[in-house]
This record gives C-alpha cells, sequence and structure tokens, in this order.
C-alpha cells in the first residue's frame, strides 16, 4: 500500500504543470503582487485575462466580492481594494 501511495506521488510530481499555465503572467502595474499572491492562490491566472474585456470596475468588484463572500478567499479588505484598482486599471472593460 505504502509502495503504491509512494508510486502515485512520484509519478504525479513528475507531470508537467498544466498546459500554458506556467505561460501566464500578469501585466506590471500597481497592486501587481497582491493580485499574483492572492488570487493564483486558488485558481489560475488565465481567468483574469478570460474576463478582462467584459468587466468593469463594478464587475471586478462583484468577483472580489464573490470570491472572498461565496469561496472564502482569505483575502484582507485592504488588499481587495488593491485587488480591484489593479483588476479595473490593467484588465478592465475599455
Amino acid at each position: 500500500m505504502i509502495r503504491s501511495i509512494a508510486f502515485a506521488a512520484a509519478f504525479v510530481l513528475s507531470l508537467p504543470a498544466m498546459a500554458g499555465e506556467e505561460d501566464i503572467k500578469l501585466k506590471s502595474g500597481d497592486g501587481v503582487e497582491v493580485v499574483d499572491d492572492n488570487c493564483a492562490a486558488c485558481h489560475s491566472l488565465d481567468y483574469i485575462q478570460m474576463n478582462s474585456p467584459i468587466l468593469d470596475q463594478k464587475g471586478w468588484q462583484k468577483v472580489v466580492n464573490k470570491m472572498v463572500k461565496i469561496f472564502g478567499a482569505p483575502i484582507a479588505e485592504d488588499d481587495q481594494t488593491k485587488i480591484v484598482a489593479y483588476l479595473t486599471a490593467t484588465y478592465g472593460k475599455k
């Protein structure tokens, strides 16, 4: 049993990262570190890029609120403000 678990763990750790995940980088800007630290802890950064054409400041605020209130993301209130500001400025609907 222990050998099976060890083999399975070694196999999983030897797999490459999810396709394309290693290439996803956030655009530079004020607050990028806060977004990277908080958002990437739970989901892929491509979520941000996929939603950027459709979300303005109110939309990004709703997304951050949902992550905290519905999904329980442990993001400090001050960081939530920085995240929304960064997403709006850098990935907000134009």
